[in-house]
């Protein structure tokens, strides 16, 4: 289902804006509709009353908890489960945070990444978007919305963009605290700035040589890291929220000291923060985590050299929740069980 969908349906059965607001609303935010002293035949017509049971239905079978995996770091790793019969993943984060999913699958096909490894099988709804954001809302709450889960959003921008304009307008999350993770796509920087809601800006870097990248980041769009942090950061200058670089750190192949000093010469002094986040394991790739001391004097080299560095650790290493593996768990233990018989 997509927002402009769910938006003609409610005006079909009679909404006005103040109550198509209100009940995005409450929707969104995970609210009762009979929340306050005025009850439902106070305020909405009687063909939307009669319709409200089942629109709630389907608005509640868009996304379903299928299971939660708590982390130590008080983080939850959730795999989701969509009207069709999909999967995507969602992690609750510490400090009221949220990581959603914008597509089934990835097409971008990043070398370390598992989502990557089974390709691209349909794009999230902007619905679906929300309601991800609805569901988290029922365990706790959600203050922040980080759209680093499954999928490129550039590729899906459309539904991504409604998506993050209902939750920094009816959903009331506070712009800064949107976050648009890319690898670089000119459509994002040519889009962004012109939005109702302006997100920060999450660029999955990785690299600063342009062969590694277009080796690990094999369907990432054709641009150098050069013109990719002259791009994001002309987009943080124009809403004041500094970019988000995204290094996901593997040993022996972006953590040596060459790399240290392609960063140094690409961010320092720009207005920007480098979150080094080191490899969180997946079954079957070659790629290793690198130590933990290793990853700090790194963090620590560039901090002395004037690259503002936060050393991060992934949510939910503990119970392998690295971004595609508990679905790919899931389709494994399916398709063992369809085999079975069972």
């Amino acid at each position: 289902m997509q927002l402009h969908d769910l938006r003609q349906r409610l005006r079909a059965l009679g909404a006005k804006p103040a109550h198509e607001q209100r009940l995005l609303r409450q929707w969104a935010n995970a609210l009762p509709q009979q929340a306050g002293k005025r009850r439902l035949e106070d305020w909405l017509p009687q063909s939307l009353r009669d319709a409200l049971p089942a629109l709630n239905d389907e608005l509640a079978g868009l996304v379903r908890l299928q299971s939660e995996h708590p982390g130590e770091d008080g983080s939850a790793r959730l795999l989701l489960a969509l009207a069709d019969g999909q999967t995507i993943e969602a992690v609750l984060l510490p400090r009221d945070g949220l990581c959603v999913s914008s597509q089934v699958g990835c097409a971008v096909g990043c070398l370390f990444c598992m989502t990557g490894r089974e390709g691209l099988l349909r794009q999230v709804g902007s619905a679906e978007i929300v309601a991800q954001v609805a569901l988290a809302r029922t365990m706790r709450p959600v203050k922040k919305v980080v759209f680093m889960g499954m999928g490129e959003p550039a590729h899906n921008l459309e539904n991504v963009m409604a998506a993050i304009e209902l939750l920094g307008t009816a959903g009331n999350i506070g712009h800064k605290n949107l976050v648009f993770s890319t690898v670089g796509d000119t459509r994002v920087f040519e889009r962004l700035p012109h939005g109702p809601v302006k997100p920060a800006l999450a660029l999955s870097l990785h690299t600063t040589r342009a062969a590694l990248r277009e080796r690990l980041l094999p369907r990432a769009p054709r641009l150098s890291p050069d013109e990719l942090v002259d791009s994001a950061e002309a987009y943080a200058r124009t809403t004041g929220y500094p970019v988000q670089v995204q290094w996901t750190l593997i040993e022996g192949v972006n953590d040596g000291d060459d790399e240290v000093e392609g960063i140094v010469r690409l961010l320092a002094g720009k207005y920007m923060v480098l979150n080094l986040i080191p490899y969180n394991r997946v079954d079957g790739l070659d790629f290793q985590r690198p130590s933990w001391d290793r990853a700090a004097a790194m963090a620590r080299t560039l901090h002395r050299q004037g690259v503002l560095t936060k050393l991060r650790h992934s949510a939910g290493q503990d119970v392998e929740g690295g971004c595609g593996q508990l679905r790919a768990r899931s389709t494994v233990e399916s398709v063992v069980v369809l085999r079975r018989g069972v």
